[in-house]
């Protein structure tokens, strides 16, 4: 099937016995590396525009989580769908793809709790970071918890409506943007999401989210919080839809407050998939700021 300007051929790794994750890496092999991460319904193809935007000189390492986008989507017999699955997927991707070295960190969604927990292991290997309406810490004590979340964690009816009726990808490929969405876009992010079997990540991933200490991703979710001003002294862009129903600006004003000398571009007429809404000043914005700060000088 072909999606709109995703003019890429990915590559499948095995990250387990015969589950297969589907890997974009576009871009130089000796170019400095920019793994993006993305988070839940969406995958992949979420950063296409940046991935063109970049792969002249940098080397985008962009995974589909398992479950997601165009990697193998196996049932709970074969899987176990929480984060630190993902984190060590994330782990052996990067092996296979021979990459042990410094990365710049792009986080969207919960691709932000996989990067950064992937992170606590190595924070070194993180020079620079991209973030993107996400999160790496605790819900703000002033931000309610969003209805549609706490559907979604519910086993039963969350189950039913999400893997049923694809509500939470259909509906986020409407709501989560405040510029539509034309219909081969909006079909190119929930195509891989059409059948009740090819919908088990959507509804396991939210079920994942850790709201509290008995939830199973929660000690990562909080040594994540503590360690993020950790990487204050490294180089951050911050591009954020305000417009956002779950990552609002409760959530950027933590980003902010932990890492002061950020750059930030926020915008008022934009949702959660910012890089949708407005791809056109973010992606330039965010290969000047890639730009201005190398890794390695000269």
């Amino acid at each position: 099937m072909q999606f709109p300007d995703y003019p890429f051929q990915g590559r499948r790794i095995e990250v387990r016995p015969g589950v297969f994750q589907h890997v974009l890496d576009e871009g130089p092999r000796d170019g400095e590396v920019v793994l993006m991460l993305h988070g839940n319904p969406s995958w992949s193809y979420y950063w296409r525009h940046l991935v063109l935007g970049l792969r002249d000189r940098y080397r985008c390492i962009v995974p589909d989580h398992v479950g997601m986008g165009l990697s193998d989507k196996p049932d709970d017999a074969h899987y176990t769908y929480t984060l630190q699955s993902r984190i060590e997927d994330l782990d052996t991707v990067l092996d296979r793809l021979g990459i042990a070295g410094p990365v710049t960190l792009a986080v969207h969604d919960w691709g932000g709790m996989v990067g950064f927990g992937w992170a606590l292991r190595d924070p070194s290997r993180v020079r620079r970071l991209v973030i993107l309406n996400t999160a790496s810490f605790p819900l703000p004590a002033a931000k309610p918890m969003p209805w549609q979340i706490a559907l979604g964690r519910d086993w039963k009816l969350g189950e039913l409506v999400i893997r049923g009726f694809n509500a939470f990808s259909a509906g986020a490929s409407w709501i989560g943007v405040e510029r539509r969405m034309p219909r081969a876009v909006r079909r190119a992010y929930v195509a891989p999401y059409d059948s009740w079997a090819n919908r088990i990540s959507t509804v396991r991933f939210m079920q994942d989210i850790p709201l509290g200490p008995d939830d199973a991703a929660w000690p990562l979710l909080e040594a994540a919080g503590r360690a993020l001003p950790g990487y204050a002294d490294r180089p951050a862009f911050i591009g954020w839809g305000l417009k956002d129903f779950v990552f609002d600006h409760h959530f950027l004003d933590g980003f902010r407050n932990a890492l002061p000398q950020a750059e930030v571009t926020a915008f008022d007429d934009a949702g959660h998939y910012v890089l949708e809404d407005r791809h056109e000043v973010l992606v330039p914005r965010i290969r000047a700021f890639l730009d201005a700060h190398p890794l390695q000088a000269g």
